[in-house]
């Protein structure tokens, strides 16, 4: 793959240079979309129900990975500053783009996620707008069989702040104080917990109950509001005897008001993406 200083060499002006760089980047994506897909915990393997055997992690990269929240102001006109503000990184979206075709996840982030238009699009892969077209619409086709029918960020606008922030704050309290009643309230019937790299995961409710009672809450917790992937999260700290360490990131997913994933991910150097202390110390009481 040749570098992209001596791809800026053979600029000739014929397009704008910011569309002429998409392209470049584009064309990139697609030589590399022959690579294996990143994981969610689901296609690893089936869930399981024994808490006590968590399994060995499974580690290089071949999870997919949470994307800590940098968002730019509101009022940022260039489309790709955009792209954070949208629901096109929240993790499930992410996870079903890996399922599509080359070019069409390529279409569908420059016209959905970037804001291309069709002959724009059609510029960068040099193909026509009818192909740009029929890509999209095959591109949505598949998604819609693997999307939540609402987006995370319907769901929070469902909540409305006061909603979202009384969540968090239940959230916070009950994980803290190790109580999983107050917990498995606010999750949904078929919710679901993940931890990679470590293999196992569990569904429902009731199995997820138990997992937080038997092995999750066996150390004090202290967790901190933070955002990844368009969606509510925590930096998780656990208590090792001395003092509380960066243990986890959970990322939540809702679904009518409920809890219906806990995301966590439990990887030292996946941690250190986000700009949080890799310490928390309580305040003095």
């Amino acid at each position: 793959m040749e570098d992209s200083a001596e791809a800026l060499v053979r600029f000739e002006g014929r397009s704008s240079l910011r569309t002429w760089l998409f392209r470049v980047a584009t064309n990139a994506c697609l030589r590399l979309s022959s690579r294996p897909r990143r994981m969610l915990s689901f296609d690893h393997g089936p869930a399981r129900s024994d808490t006590g055997d968590l399994g060995e992690p499974v580690t290089g990269p071949v999870w997919l990975e949470p994307w800590p929240d940098d968002l730019p102001a509101e009022e940022e006109p260039d489309p790709a500053a955009a792209y954070l503000r949208r629901e096109s990184v929240e993790l499930a979206f992410v996870a079903a783009l890996q399922h599509l075709p080359g070019t069409q996840r390529a279409v569908l982030i420059l016209r959905e996620v970037l804001g291309f238009t069709a002959a724009e699009v059609a510029e960068i892969l040099d193909t026509t707008p009818a192909s740009v077209n029929s890509a999209m619409q095959r591109a949505r086709a598949a998604l819609e069989q693997r999307v939540p029918r609402r987006t995370q960020q319907a769901e929070l606008a469902a909540l409305g702040s006061g909603g979202r922030r009384a969540l968090v704050d239940a959230f916070v309290t009950a994980w803290q104080r190790a109580d999983v009643p107050a917990l498995l309230e606010l999750l949904a019937e078929d919710a679901r917990f993940t931890m990679p790299p470590l293999p196992a995961w569990f569904d429902g409710r009731e199995d997820v109950g138990r997992f937080l009672a038997e092995r999750m809450f066996a150390t004090p917790w202290r967790l901190v509001p933070i955002a990844a992937n368009g969606q509510p999260a925590f930096a998780c700290y656990q208590h090792d005897g001395e003092r509380f360490r960066l243990g986890a990131v959970n990322v939540l997913s809702l679904r009518d008001g409920r809890i219906s994933w806990i995301a966590g991910f439990v990887d030292p150097q996946l941690l250190r993406r986000f700009s949080v202390p890799m310490e928390f110390s309580p305040p003095d009481r």
